[in-house]
């Protein structure tokens, strides 16, 4: 894939996630949801340091190259707006539903990234990273952000916030 078309892209996808946040943030219980997005945003440019820092990922394509060595839409806006998405459809479900409710936005994103891995340099994994590491990150990552949300639920009485 030619560098145009993989900055066309990463531009379009920005834009489409850009356009989508506001449905997902803007609803009844706003602040569990800017909670979720805030931990998940805190979490994965965590997560994403350490892995660019010890050298399994790198991303040679990216935003503000100069600047920042994470990957800017994927840490702040594609990750946490499955995640608001992932928690918004789980926020009822029981432990078995929450765990099975996870493969259709997990699947799909690690297919994505070993497609953009094999064909684009959008992202490179080194020293051994292969696509069931980044399943099982983006497995542990969603089941804590969820139960950081359930813990604040929790917290609140079991209820959702309506502020």
């Amino acid at each position: 894939m030619k560098r145009q078309s993989q900055t066309t892209f990463l531009t379009i996808s920005t834009m489409v996630s850009l356009f989508l946040l506001p449905f997902a943030l803007f609803k009844r219980s706003f602040k569990d949801w800017i909670i979720v997005y805030l931990v998940s945003i805190i979490g994965n440019s965590f997560a994403d340091r350490y892995f660019i820092s010890e050298g399994y990922l790198h991303y040679k394509i990216r935003p503000f190259r100069r600047r920042y060595k994470i990957h800017l839409p994927f840490d702040y806006l594609y990750y946490p707006l499955l995640l608001l998405y992932y928690n918004q459809w789980t926020l009822n479900s029981k432990p078995l539903g929450i765990v099975l409710k996870l493969f259709p936005f997990v699947i799909p994103q690690v297919m994505i990234e070993s497609i953009a891995a094999r064909n684009t340099k959008l992202i490179t994994w080194r020293k051994g990273w292969t696509w069931y590491h980044s399943f099982l990150t983006l497995l542990i990552k969603f089941l804590l952000c969820r139960m950081i949300i359930g813990i604040v639920r929790v917290l609140n009485k079991g209820e959702v916030s309506t502020n």
